[in-house]
């Protein structure tokens, strides 16, 4: 029997939490005898995770929403080094040399622990960069000291790490395998033919806090675009509205409820349904989806679902990020595809009446609906090949030690695992 091999492991938002889980399971068919412990939500749990600390007490977006739960922070992360410090008694590696630390995006956390992880002696692996490429990028100086080894999802990140002197790996993004290639309700839609009811997805967010700042307005948008359908502002349409709103595992389906209750929208007689475990086949069978900013513009993407990205930050938030940011583009979809695909309201324009006027122009477009829709069929080309939460976990196993359950090395990856 192997000796046990612990294996830290922290992330934070609930895309960190997946995609780490995705991560763990692979890990665990490779390596049983890997223990996993640190920070992290369900998904984690469900994949083995021994859980020190739950992501969702800290994982929230701005800066005021950041010093509220700033002293939980702390703890958490005092508590996560004092775990390592006790398993590292109970293994018998006083120095650390044979522990591995796996930091999950998260960066104002996770850069913090990795110094100190470093200063310890455990080696340390980031899965899913910091977009230093975007902003902040002299913390690039950072992840040079402190990490051993950086394992990027998109291409263009290899030659920004490599020209800063640190380890780095292309994978691959793990959700070319996690979202299934589904029919899309439009390639049921003949050329002029009318639409009975259309279908709008909402998707909020994975924070309580994006939930608080976009939700209400998203709920108001979609109200505004009923009247505009009723109105006949769409030519064709059957003039109503079905409202799709898709739960993050992260969000509990009471807060939505009470945001649904005060919207409205039941006495303007539109239909709205709360969906959680099928949000893939949800989101597939809707006409539009209004998107927060994030992971889930690419989970939309490659279901081939028309998107309108919309996100409000607190208004201070907003100027430090417009001041520090040199991006053309907010959202990841338009930052993979390189052009503005889908249309991205920011702040003053995530006003709920322009909203609803954007979607409504873009649903009595056909072929501009059709043009974006190809556009989002070219991502998941451009994420690379599937299997990227495998070859993440080959690379994080080739740093514990490189045995796999058998006691061998792992078979080297190929040139298509490494580079997709």
């Amino acid at each position: 029997m192997s000796a046990r091999r612990p294996l830290l492991i922290v992330a934070g938002e609930a895309s960190g939490d997946l995609h780490a889980a995705r991560l763990l399971s692979r890990l665990a068919e490779l390596a049983p005898d890997v223990e996993p412990f640190g920070m992290g939500g369900d998904e984690m749990v469900a994949a083995g995770l021994d859980r020190v600390a739950d992501s969702s007490e800290i994982s929230v977006v701005g800066l005021t929403e950041a010093l509220k739960i700033l002293p939980r922070a702390r703890e958490i992360f005092a508590l996560l080094l004092e775990e390592v410090e006790r398993r590292r008694k109970q293994v018998g590696t006083p120095t650390g040399e044979d522990m591995v630390a796996v930091l999950v995006d998260f960066p104002d956390f996770n850069l913090r622990l990795a110094k100190k992880l470093k200063q310890r002696g455990l080696r340390v692996v980031y899965y899913i960069s910091p977009q230093v490429w975007a902003w902040r990028r002299r913390r690039v100086r950072t992840i040079a000291r402190t990490v051993d080894r950086m394992l990027v999802l998109f291409p263009f990140e290899v030659d920004f790490y490599a020209e800063h002197g640190v380890d780095v790996v292309h994978v691959g993004h793990p959700l070319v395998d996690e979202v299934p290639e589904l029919p899309q309700v439009w390639e049921r839609v003949g050329e002029g033919e009318a639409v009975d009811r259309f279908r709008v997805a909402l998707l909020p967010g994975s924070r309580k806090s994006e939930i608080e700042a976009l939700l209400p307005a998203m709920l108001e948008s979609a109200r505004q675009l009923a009247s505009r359908l009723r109105d006949g502002e769409v030519p064709a349409s059957g003039a109503a509205l079905a409202v799709r709103l898709v739960r993050a595992p992260t969000i509990p389906r009471r807060l939505l409820e009470e945001a649904v209750a005060a919207s409205g929208l039941a006495e303007a007689g539109v239909e709205v349904e709360i969906h959680g475990e099928d949000r893939f086949q949800t989101v597939a069978d809707c006409h539009l989806a209004l998107c927060a900013s994030g992971t889930a513009t690419l989970e939309v993407a490659l279901l081939g679902t028309p998107m309108l990205v919309v996100y409000k930050l607190n208004r201070w938030t907003y100027l430090a990020a417009k001041w520090l940011v040199r991006l053309p583009h907010i959202s990841l979809v338009n930052l993979v595809l390189e052009r503005g695909a889908v249309p991205e309201l920011v702040q003053a324009d995530a006003d709920p009446a322009n909203v609803a006027r954007e979607a409504a122009e873009l649903l009595a477009d056909r072929p501009r609906l059709t043009a974006m829709r190809a556009a989002l069929g070219e991502v998941r080309q451009r994420l690379g090949e599937g299997g990227g939460s495998a070859r993440a976990a080959r690379q994080v196993l080739a740093l514990l030690g490189g045995r796999s359950d058998s006691g061998q090395p792992p078979a080297p990856a190929s040139a298509a695992e490494v580079a997709p």
